[in-house]
């Protein structure tokens, strides 16, 4: 058995669908724990461009088991929909499991998700509105409609009828109109008969794996500095994406985890609202964006960019048991004449080395840099670490001193091809 934990170490966006795709390869399972449609993973291979949403990254591959754990809060709308979207380019023959357990996202999700966004005026979180913080609202207040009852119409019309009537109470304090229980539940419930041939119980399934040997990649969604319990609150997800959390939102023992692989850009990059120690405004953030296309995937709002924060680094790495680096997009930093490394905070005078716990200590903290120089070399092509320019050579040699953790993989380009791998952990 062999299992490897992919997790997001910055705010999400850094490169997983590219390094989960990579290392797909080698996997027999690859297994989406936990968010929704509301993360966004570009693959690109063979020169096509694929956006997942939902779908595990492994999807591309016959032989691979494809599991939408416990963990995850499914649209069964936008799933059908992103597969239809696969298969109309050739993506027909894939192997995909959902948990029996994992929560679903209806219409009134979505309604209150941009209401409360409204509401909350310049205090706006910036969610994409696709209704996964309420839908994980109702898993906690033990309300929610899982998979397992979707995929039974008589169990559905019983769950939607007492969900429904308060939802529709809800929806009529804020303003907004009352949903008809007939149209819900027509159109979803054959949702549910569209979907009934891909749900198990996706735990027993990664069991039978484990036991069986198989090399298992676990990917997240979002980036730790976006967890509910160790993110920047309240501008998180409204999960956890570190990989402490994975047992639990795939149903297996922590023993099981053997290694957690942290995919941090060679910058920083952030969507949505909170704090940005690092971030950098004017030519230079206008040069990254555009060189690294730093545009969202699901909503294509423009990422707020700035130097590599590597406190958030070694926050993540602490608290998301992180004991490997995967450093992406560094072909975007070519041609700079001098690059910044954040290595420390500076907070009312004083040098703190983690993130504060509140907004109001974070947005006074100071960045402490680092200064190595450039270099101007196109690094595209580079196939080792011995092919690039000393300068880039240094810049990945200080991140591993600063972060005290190896980095076993570098990408210089989109393609599975301009992925060079440092050392195999899987």
């Amino acid at each position: 058995m062999s299992t490897l934990v992919v997790v997001g170490s910055q705010w999400g966006d850094e490169g997983k669908g590219k390094v989960t795709d990579y290392l797909a390869q080698e996997a027999d399972v690859v297994v989406r724990s936990q968010g929704g449609n509301n993360a966004g993973h570009t693959i690109t291979f063979g020169g096509e461009k694929f956006a997942l949403r939902s779908i595990p990254s492994g999807i591309f591959n016959p032989k691979i088991k494809n599991v939408m754990a416990n963990g995850m809060v499914i649209n069964p709308k936008q799933m059908l929909e992103e597969l239809r979207g696969l298969e109309a380019r050739g993506i027909k023959d894939y192997q995909l499991f959902v948990s029996n357990r994992a929560h679903i996202v209806l219409p009134y999700h979505e309604m209150l998700d941009g209401a409360y966004e409204a509401f909350k005026g310049d205090k706006k979180i910036g969610t994409t509105k696709r209704g996964i913080g309420p839908a994980y609202e109702d898993k906690a207040s033990r309300i929610g409609i899982r998979i397992a009852d979707l995929v039974d119409p008589e169990l559905f019309k019983a769950t939607l009828s007492q969900t429904l009537t308060i939802k529709n109470m809800e929806l009529k304090m804020l303003g907004l109109p009352e949903l008809d229980f007939d149209t819900v539940y027509n159109e979803y419930v054959e949702y549910g008969k569209q979907i009934k041939k891909f749900v198990t119980d996706t735990s027993l399934l990664l069991e039978e794996e484990i036991e069986k040997g198989s090399k298992i990649l676990f990917e997240g969604a979002q980036g730790v500095m976006l967890c509910i319990d160790h993110g920047t609150y309240p501008y998180v997800t409204s999960s956890s994406p570190t990989g402490a959390s994975v047992p639990l939102n795939a149903g297996i023992a922590p023993r099981y985890i053997n290694n957690v692989l942290g995919i941090c850009k060679a910058y920083t990059t952030r969507v949505g609202e909170g704090p940005f120690p690092t971030e950098l405004d004017g030519d230079l953030a206008h040069y990254i964006r555009e060189r690294g296309h730093e545009y969202g995937t699901v909503t294509k709002r423009p990422r707020r960019v700035g130097y590599l924060d590597c406190v958030a680094l070694n926050y993540a790495r602490r608290v998301s048991g992180i004991n490997y680096l995967a450093l992406m997009l560094f072909d975007v930093l070519s041609g700079l004449d001098e690059i910044k490394i954040c290595y420390a905070y500076e907070l009312d005078g004083k040098k703190i080395n983690t993130v504060p716990a509140t907004l109001s200590e974070l947005e006074r903290v100071k960045p402490l840099y680092v200064t190595m120089k450039g270099w101007k070399e196109d690094i595209t092509n580079v196939k080792s670490f011995d092919e690039l320019p000393l300068n880039a050579q240094l810049y990945l040699r200080k991140i591993e001193e600063l972060t005290k953790t190896e980095i076993v993989l570098f990408s210089v380009g989109p393609d599975r091809l301009q992925t060079i791998k440092l050392k195999d952990i899987f």
